[in-house]
């Protein structure tokens, strides 16, 4: 009976902003939104899908979004990336291969880095969701309507998402384009490596990324935050892994400084970085 609530309130809502012609106002959109989160952990519930990391299912907390350097809240992905810098002031090391780095300049030399393939997007630091922006939104009726671009102007809860500064890291360009959308795995102790002396590669054929041991752990924390916070499915293969991650390798001072200052600038960070503990209520 409230599945059947859920989805005739959706359908009607949605539908009527495609086919209508009628323009919905934010706070009924926003409605959708959360309804179309509520049905699908209603499915995870019901045995009908894979559900949110630990089993639960939080309903999404919307809140509303800042804006400018000094405000204390979440941003959207623009708004976020203003920020960024002064997260990683004093801590300029690219996540996947350990280059220095100095505004978007990243220092080969400092890592033994060689390109691949794209020497100019190499040359240059991007910002990288550890849970790449695919994950957040692929499922959401905006991405099928739009992509992400879409989801970003009009979807509240992948704006949110998107812009959350506790899944965003400083990655050389070329690595960043090269893991795409890619799950983590782990298949080899000493992988041939594929950008000089980086220690992270990419199995395009078998579609994953093995990420450098250094940051196994950070990786799988920010990854199972992401997925209880915003109740995304994930793979039983994949949970396990990220929770043997989190396990084997323990919060390290880099992330306690990090998350430090997200909470300064977001007003929450990762959980699981602050309350280490917490790793039993999501891995059991």
């Amino acid at each position: 009976m409230q599945k059947l609530f859920y989805g005739l309130l959706l359908l009607a809502l949605c539908g009527c902003d495609k086919d209508g012609g009628v323009k919905l106002p934010r706070e009924v959109k926003t409605l959708a939104q959360l309804g179309e989160t509520v049905m699908r952990q209603l499915q995870a519930a019901s045995g009908q899908g894979p559900g949110p990391v630990g089993g639960q299912s939080d309903k999404v907390v919307l809140s509303a979004l800042v804006r400018g350097d000094k405000a204390v809240g979440h941003r959207d992905f623009n708004g976020a990336k203003r920020v960024l810098p002064k997260i990683f002031a004093g801590m300029q090391e690219d996540f996947y291969c350990g280059c220095a780095y100095e505004g978007k300049a990243v220092d080969w030399l400092s890592c033994g880095y060689v390109p691949r393939k794209n020497a100019e997007r190499a040359r240059r630091i991007e910002w990288e969701h550890v849970v790449p922006a695919w994950v957040l939104g692929h499922q959401r009726q905006c991405w099928q309507q739009g992509g992400r671009k879409n989801c970003s102007s009009n979807d509240d809860v992948y704006r949110l998402a998107e812009g959350d500064l506790n899944n965003l890291v400083p990655a050389v360009g070329e690595v960043n384009a090269d893991r795409s959308n890619l799950s983590y795995g782990a298949w080899a102790k000493q992988p041939t490596r594929i950008y000089g002396q980086c220690g992270t590669v990419v199995d395009f054929a078998g579609k994953r990324v093995q990420p450098r041991e250094e940051v196994r752990g950070r990786a799988a924390r920010i990854t199972l935050y992401m997925h209880q916070r915003y109740g995304l499915n994930m793979s039983r293969q994949d949970r396990q892994l990220m929770c043997a991650w989190a396990r084997q390798y323990p919060v390290d001072s880099w992330e306690a400084q990090r998350n430090a200052r997200i909470v300064g600038l977001q007003g929450e960070g990762n959980f699981l970085v602050s309350q280490p503990a917490r790793l039993a209520d999501v891995c059991g």
